[in-house]
């Protein structure tokens, strides 16, 4: 509670202040936001928010009746939208770009109000607004309709937990506040959403400019008999049954600071815990009783959900970060494979085969899309089928993780069932994630023990397996150097194979063409089979293209430390051209071949290669001579 210094005040005062104090901490929080297409009112909707419930100053509004006439676009009435879309960039071009949140209060209630990008570009800053939001204002302009950026929306409210919705006509005073125009604009998103889930969808015709409808009924509308948005909003109940899910507490922190105190920091995702309750940490279900709640203030006897505690327990079990600890008789799901709703960021596109982070609220993982199972239609939720996910694009994917994560369903739980998706090259966020359900599929298969393994196979063959990983353009040479460096350490008694990438499409990979998708399972299915050719002990000379970074890093990651060599045989693209032993870069050049590496699709040059070949002017033998000692020096021959 917030503390203040009263001794110098008036009796009656003091027990004023005490009294606004403690009804302002009883009032109930209502998270929302606004979200629709592009200029449909979202900026003005809040602006208008906040003038109308007293929360502008006299400053503040001086400032924005300047600002108005200098970037308003309303003539002589203040702009409304310019007290939310802060940024200058924002003000120029007149939308909103990143994701603004503003508190405001009523005598019934307190909000917090994002007001989202309607932009197709920042789809995923509506992302970002919704994922801590209870309700959704969806903004439609009267004269427009819904537009494919409002059922884009919808369908992301929908996907991230969002269960209520305001669908607000707005600019409702251009059109002659037209029923009809209200009415067909309704039965449209309505039949739209219809399978979406909402609990509730509350249309009202507004006119954030003028407030009708905004913060009091409007004598422009007489044929609506609805409730305004702020009471609406002050009374929609978004809590259901959250009180009686079960316990979910995430550990962010192991506090140690001495031998005698050993506690487990985070914040309750879900329920209660009081202490002497049973607790099971939910990796490796080892059980314990809670000793001790332990808070900056001191010690409580019980703690409840989104409040921020440690817990100390009566066992010295191991628990770690990315742990959870949960109720004994309703524990989360604990699974190496998911299905997931993905919302997806990046301008590059998810492809199915390759490797990223995925991130929960405490536990990271590396996750390989392993099936995209649909692309959703946001124009009329139809499911699609399709290789890939560009930006802004919704789909169902099945992932497989390197490791377990304990996870409820993004239904049940919001905070335990939610992940982002982080690139693993550049660390950036490239999509978020709401998890429908474990993969049961591969719960009954173990790996099988034997007794020959693969040290006991290298050690009969004088050798240390490894995959040395040619990578380089077409006509670079990769082929050549893996020929010739086989063929030496056959002579010298060494048991390799070769797995050249023209040689494998004639089989293994024959169903597969050259787009990114296909390039991507290419490099994923070699990988496996050269991991487990070193199983047997062998020394595997990989020779393909491999364009990209993340797909050669996935093929790393799947071999032990020390067993994948990258060797980049680094020649120019016009020497490449220039021999061009298949004739393929002239074909490309001229458009006949589509996807060439080099032509039209990129290659991306090895940052951090563990050899490096530059071929001009070198003899093959020569480059092979030099990585034949590069081996020896360390070992593998």
């Amino acid at each position: 509670m917030l503390k203040v210094d009263d001794s110098a005040l008036p009796e009656t005062e003091v027990t004023d202040i005490r009294s606004y104090l403690a009804s302002q901490e009883n009032k109930t929080l209502l998270r929302f936001l606004t979200c629709g297409s592009v200029d449909d009112g979202k900026s003005t909707l809040i602006g208008r928010l906040l003038y109308d419930t007293k929360l502008i100053f006299e400053d503040q509004l001086a400032t924005l009746e300047q600002d108005s006439r200098k970037h308003g676009t309303t003539g002589d009435d203040i702009d409304f939208a310019l007290l939310v879309d802060g940024l200058e960039e924002e003000r120029q071009q007149g939308i909103t770009i990143d994701v603004a949140y503003r508190f405001f209060s009523t005598p019934k209630r307190k909000f917090i109000v994002a007001d989202t990008p309607g932009h197709e570009q920042y789809t995923r800053n509506m992302a970002t607004g919704a994922s801590s939001a209870d309700l959704a204002v969806v903004l439609v302009d009267a004269r427009q309709g819904v537009l494919a950026q409002t059922r884009r929306h919808s369908i992301i409210a929908s996907l991230l937990g969002i269960r209520h919705i305001v669908l607000a006509v707005n600019k409702i005073d251009l059109v002659g506040f037209d029923e009809e125009v209200f009415k067909r604009i309704v039965m449209e998103y309505t039949a739209f959403a219809k399978d979406l889930g909402f609990a509730s969808i509350v249309p009202i015709p507004m006119s954030a400019r003028y407030g009708d409808n905004v913060t009091r009924a409007s004598d422009n509308t007489p044929w609506y008999t609805g409730p305004s948005l702020i009471d609406h909003l002050e009374t929609v109940d978004v809590e259901g049954d959250a009180a009686e899910r079960p316990f979910r507490f995430p550990v962010q922190y192991v506090n140690r600071p001495n031998h005698e105190f050993r506690g487990f920091a985070g914040t309750v995702a879900s329920g209660s815990i009081a202490v002497g309750d049973d607790v099971v940490v939910a990796k490796s279900d080892k059980r314990s009783r809670v000793k001790r709640i332990a808070t900056y203030d001191g010690d409580r006897e019980s703690a409840f959900e989104g409040e921020a505690v440690t817990l100390l327990l009566d066992d010295e079990i191991e628990v770690s970060r990315g742990n959870m600890l949960v109720a004994p008789d309703a524990r989360p799901h604990v699974a190496d494979q998911l299905a997931a709703n993905v919302v997806w960021f990046d301008e590059h596109p998810l492809l199915p085969g390759r490797m990223y982070l995925l991130r929960t609220e405490t536990d990271q993982v590396n996750a390989t899309v392993s099936h995209l199972k649909h692309r959703t239609n946001v124009n009329n939720f139809a499911h699609e089928a399709a290789k890939s996910l560009e930006l802004n694009e919704v789909g169902v994917c099945n992932f497989s993780l390197q490791a377990p994560i304990a996870f409820d369903s993004f239904e049940e739980n919001r905070t335990t069932g939610a992940f982002v998706l982080i690139d693993r090259l550049t660390n950036a966020t490239v999509g978020a994630g709401m998890i429908l359900h474990p993969l049961r599929r591969a719960a009954n298969i173990h790996w099988q023990a034997l007794d020959v393994t693969k040290t006991s196979r290298a050690e009969l063959k004088h050798q240390k397996p490894a995959i040395l990983w040619f990578t380089g353009l077409s006509g670079s040479g990769k082929s050549t150097i893996a020929n010739l460096l086989e063929k030496k350490l056959h002579a010298a008694g060494r048991h390799t194979y070769i797995l050249d990438g023209d040689n494998v499409r004639h089989g293994l990979n024959r169903d597969l063409g050259f787009t990114e998708e296909d390039r991507v399972e290419n490099i994923r299915r070699v990988g496996e089979v050269a991991r487990l050719m070193t199983e047997a002990g062998l020394i595997v000379l990989v020779s393909f293209i491999s364009p990209f970074r993340a797909e050669r890093r996935m093929a790393r990651d799947m071999m032990e430390e020390g067993e994948f060599i990258e060797v980049f045989v680094d020649t120019p693209f016009e020497e490449c051209a220039k021999r061009d032993p298949k004739g393929l870069y002239a074909r490309a050049l001229k458009g006949e071949i589509k996807n060439f590496t080099g032509v039209d699709s990129p290659y991306e040059v090895p940052e951090l290669a563990d050899v490096h070949l530059p071929t001009m002017g070198r003899s093959p033998e020569d480059l092979v001579d030099e990585l034949e000692t590069w081996l020896k020096e360390r070992g593998y021959c």
